[in-house]
């Protein structure tokens, strides 16, 4: 294999990891912008899984329990945002970036308490395509959470688009006095949306401790959560576009970690950068551009 195939052959395996929690992530931010719900507490729903899934693989020595416990904690975080924006009737904002501050600070603390160690889920190489050239290697040796995303994403998909708990979703996100006036309870839609947003968020979070990384660090998603809203506008709140920012933000990022590595100098700090930068500029030559869900981030409140 020539160097350019080997180099590219990397950057493409380390796009697919970095992009694969945000992936996961996105499927459930997808789901709750489309039922009216900007879900800035997604990057809570990742931390506070990263931290569970590492604590309970330590548990129970185990990586695959800590991955599924990442499930019911990003859970956790989704019935709190939906209790406080869509009972209480809190600023959704206000909401998520209460509880980003509050798991960030939390999860920073109970780090300090004691020693998580490592633990990492197995990893999976399917005979014959593996050895493809160049897309062998990065899509058919992996992690094997990464191709839970296979069934997860037909999945998303029909209960939004096919499903009528879908139908009911999007139109708590379109018209929701409309939909209220048809009998749908809109708020309990939202909530559905947020858990999971949570459960989904939470798995991400989880693959990204047990999985890509196998250890978990003080605020290790990094603002990941943003990159996972910023991939759901650039995708126009369609499914498919979504998933193509998230591999558009994990390429980005896979190149700031390759360019040093392939001896090429460039500045560190622009090199870090760089995948926020993309989903700022992706944020802006989008938002104007593609129709979002007309009820997104406003609240509801049914009239008595």
């Amino acid at each position: 294999m020539s160097s350019i195939a080997a180099n590219l052959e990397t950057i493409l395996s380390s796009g697919i990891r970095l992009a694969a929690p945000l992936a996961f992530a996105a499927c459930g931010e997808y789901v709750a912008e489309r039922a009216g719900t900007l879900n800035v507490s997604v990057e809570a729903m990742m931390l506070g899984a990263a931290f569970g899934a590492i604590a309970v693989a330590g548990l129970t020595g185990s990586a695959t329990a800590g991955l599924l416990a990442g499930v019911p904690l990003g859970t956790v975080v989704g019935l709190a945002h939906g209790t406080l924006a869509h009972r209480w009737h809190i600023n959704t904002f206000v909401a998520g970036l209460v509880l980003n501050a509050l798991v960030l600070g939390l999860t920073s603390y109970l780090l300090t308490v004691g020693e998580l160690g490592r633990h990492q889920v197995a990893q999976v190489s399917v005979p014959v395509l593996r050895d493809l050239p160049v897309l062998g290697t990065p899509l058919f040796t992996e992690r094997w959470p990464v191709y839970l995303l296979l069934p997860l994403l037909p999945l998303t998909w029909w209960l939004v688009e096919r499903s009528r708990w879908g139908l009911e979703l999007r139109a708590a996100g379109e018209n929701p006095q409309a939909a209220d006036m048809t009998g749908i309870r809109v708020n309990l839609r939202r909530r559905q949306a947020l858990l999971w947003c949570g459960a989904l968020a939470g798995l991400g979070g989880a693959y990204l401790a047990v999985g890509e990384v196998g250890s978990f660090n003080q605020n290790m998603t990094a603002g990941r959560g943003y990159l996972v809203i910023a991939a759901v506008i650039f995708g126009g709140w369609r499914l498919g576009r979504t998933l193509a920012g998230c591999a558009l933000f994990g390429l980005a990022d896979a190149l700031r970690l390759a360019l040093p590595a392939l001896g090429y100098t460039v500045n560190s700090q622009l090199l870090i950068s760089a995948p926020y930068l993309l989903a700022l500029l992706a944020m802006l030559l989008f938002t104007t551009r593609q129709r979002r869900p007309a009820a997104l981030a406003q609240p509801f409140r049914r009239p008595s």
